[in-house]
């Protein structure tokens, strides 16, 4: 955020015509309310909310540029601050500033240290015989991912048409399970997925990856079986289920949870409205397989391993 100032100083003092176009992110939305029971299980953990909810009104997806800010890590409140440093200056000083909020953002490359690589790398190895399981951490979390092309085609609608001074979401209008997103890979690696089920074989699902344009949050998108149940609240994993097993086509594959790997605040849902930014003509390009495929395709490389 120092540096996000300084360069903001440093426009404002050289007083020429730069467009700014800050790197905001989807985290600064943070606590993102979906139903009653979420909304009151916040309250016991985190005691008063901030913005609380108005009017009652609990369901807060997909996620708009008006939703409040309840930033849940030191990143996300370090996001905030700079957007706030931008809208200021555009708003003290006339500086030509817009922020795009985006969301997850994945593709060939990603840092092996965030979730989908960490999925497609071991997938990979998996299927190279390299390991015996998929170690992950909490496989309830919904995310919105798009491909990083298209997120890199709406920077470039911003810089040419965002309007300044305004917020701006970049995201896929879909929500999809990490639990969704290994099992696809898996499928996408050349396993068929028939059935998955705890290690004690519990909470038995049969074709997790079948897919349906089913309506949540009164958007419809592509989202498999799996998605749905759990959008519903008919399906939760926790530590204590300790895994699940993949019944595949080439045999059994086993997905162990690992408790060092559950964040300490983990955002259970990230939901884009990207309306705004589709009034300047973006529209993506690619779909979730996509994503995957390029990730797989990257770490079938094993120096990228």
């Amino acid at each position: 955020s120092k540096g996000t100032n300084n360069l903001l100083e440093a426009l404002r003092i050289c007083d020429n015509d730069s467009k700014l176009v800050f790197a905001g992110s989807s985290e600064e939305y943070g606590l993102v309310f979906s139903s009653q029971e979420q909304y009151e299980n916040a309250k016991k953990q985190y005691g008063n909310i901030f913005p609380d909810i108005e009017d009652g009104i609990i369901n807060e997806l997909p996620i708009s540029e008006t939703n409040p800010l309840r930033p849940m890590s030191p990143y996300a409140v370090s996001k905030v601050y700079g957007e706030y440093l931008c809208r200021n200056y555009y708003h003290s000083y006339g500086m030509d500033t817009v922020v795009s909020r985006a969301f997850n953002h994945e593709g060939a490359g990603r840092g092996k240290m965030f979730v989908t690589s960490v999925i497609t790398n071991q997938v990979m190895q998996l299927k190279m015989g390299l390991t015996d399981r998929i170690v992950i951490g909490n496989v309830n979390a919904f995310r919105d991912w798009t491909h990083v092309n298209d997120i890199v085609n709406g920077y470039m609608a911003l810089a040419t048409k965002g309007k300044s001074g305004e917020s701006y979401n970049q995201g896929s209008m879909r929500t999809n399970s990490i639990l969704s997103y290994i099992l696809l890979s898996l499928e996408r690696s050349g396993k068929t997925v028939n059935s998955i089920a705890t290690c004690n074989g519990d909470k038995k699902i049969e074709s997790p990856t079948e897919s349906n344009d089913d309506e949540f949050y009164g958007v419809s998108f592509k989202k498999t079986k799996v998605d749905s149940l759990m959008l519903n609240d008919e399906l939760q994993y926790n530590i204590e289920d300790k895994g699940i097993i993949v019944d595949t086509d080439d045999g059994k594959v086993k997905i162990e949870f690992n408790p060092a790997r559950f964040r300490p605040a983990e955002v259970p849902i990230l939901f884009s409205n990207t309306e705004k930014i589709q009034k300047l003509g973006v529209k993506n390009q690619h779909v979730l397989t996509d994503i995957i495929d390029d990730q797989l395709e990257y770490f079938s490389d094993t120096n990228n391993q």
